[in-house]
């Protein structure tokens, strides 16, 4: 072919392109037009639908997942929404259509439209939805996979309906409890559960230890070599740090500090002075103020506002007279950082009194309850500077 031929055919080309663009351009300049007539006619301002046969929405179908926090199966008024849990579609045939995380609702939303091409869920037929239990984790509502049927709803707005939403879906990590042992001496750790012991562990010293405990454990004491401490037990992971001899911590005395009276609104720096203490770089925020913040919304245990260490830079909470460091919650703030390395450090005076490391995750807190008594000062920090979130700091004089 001569090269003036396939000028030609570009040409002729080109030409196509343009006449299928200004047709493109004048429908919807129809299109605006009557549009427009509609809105300039009142009559038009509160029409009763007449023809119910057109369905051109789009609607977003949803997947709920939520924290069992009482490990019952069923959402509750304990319970909280979960982000960042990733849901994916299949097909009658189990082909895999699309994926989607549950935002800072609780929700991972598929698109269903009849009309659009790009909708995940298109056609009549069955779907199946399926939670991915992160490692670690179970599902106390067992049904983390669901088949839901579709069928053609002309009218509605998307076109496509089923019988029901799938049912929530409840998540909950395996409680474990790890701590490490001084050298020197040893000592005997005691789950308990109702009052009654359940089982029974010798610490040996310079060892470290961590073991799943049981859902109906409720609380732990370690006897012997000057350890004695007793802890009630939160549905969350539990770390102890390094265990040394120190004076028994009275729990009934303790408060618990939260961030939800820092500030009504989204977000404020906490000021010092707060619940009593000097505060450096720890900023409070609702835990739906960022999009997509995976930590924020699942390290929230209590009310709406958590902390957490500013840009990822080390933070610390103070006071001139000595208190007890009983416990706190900490997570990772995305699911970027999960498995961040947080180093707290705890101080009495110029006395570097306990420094333990932990791994923390954007999924769940993990509390770290050391029990230390005369501190003066903790520093939080992440080892690759990535935002700590922090709830209920517990405390006592």
């Amino acid at each position: 072919m001569s090269d003036l031929a396939l000028v030609g055919l570009l040409v002729a080309a080109l030409a196509i392109i343009a006449a299928a663009v200004a047709a493109i351009q004048l429908l919807r300049k129809a299109r605006l037009r009557r549009r427009a007539l509609r809105r300039a006619n009142p009559a038009n301002d509160y029409a009763v639908r007449t023809d119910w046969s057109r369905s051109t929405g789009t609607v977003n179908y949803s997947s709920f997942v939520y924290f069992d926090v009482d490990r019952d199966g069923s959402y509750g008024v304990a319970d909280r929404p979960m982000a960042g849990i990733m849901v994916r579609l299949f097909d009658g045939q189990g082909g895999f259509v699309a994926s989607s995380r549950t935002n800072n609702g609780g929700y991972a939303n598929f698109a269903m439209s009849t009309s659009a091409l790009t909708a995940a869920i298109r056609v009549p037929a069955a779907y199946r939805f399926s939670v991915s239990v992160p490692p670690g984790w179970r599902s106390p509502s067992a049904n983390d996979t669901q088949s839901i049927e579709f069928r053609l709803a002309p009218g509605s707005p998307a076109g496509l309906i089923s019988q029901d939403l799938p049912r929530p879906v409840g998540l909950a990590p395996v409680r474990s409890l790890a701590g490490r042992m001084a050298a020197g001496g040893s000592a005997t750790l005691s789950v308990m559960a109702r009052g009654q012991v359940t089982e029974s562990r010798t610490l040996a010293p310079a060892s470290a230890f961590r073991f799943e405990l049981a859902d109906d454990a409720d609380t732990v004491v370690i006897t012997g070599g000057g350890l004695d401490r007793r802890l009630v037990l939160s549905p969350y992971p539990t770390d102890l740090g390094l265990l040394s001899p120190r004076a028994p911590v009275d729990e009934a005395a303790a408060r618990t500090i939260g961030f939800d009276d820092v500030t009504g609104r989204g977000f404020r720096k906490i000021p010092c002075g707060h619940a009593g203490l000097d505060w450096r770089n720890l900023n409070a925020m609702a835990n739906d103020h960022t999009k997509d913040s995976e930590g924020y919304v699942n390290g929230n245990v209590s009310g709406d506002h958590v902390a957490y260490t500013s840009s990822g830079y080390p933070a610390e909470f103070s006071r001139e007279t000595p208190f007890v460091f009983h416990s706190v919650l900490l997570s990772a703030a995305w699911l970027k950082a999960e498995g961040e390395t947080a180093l707290i450090e705890s101080w009495s005076g110029d006395r570097l009194v306990a420094s333990d490391e932990m791994v923390l995750s954007a999924l769940t807190p993990l509390r770290y309850a050391p029990m230390l008594r005369e501190i003066t000062r903790v520093r939080l920090s992440t080892k690759h500077h990535w935002q700590m979130v922090v709830d209920d700091l517990v405390l006592t004089s």
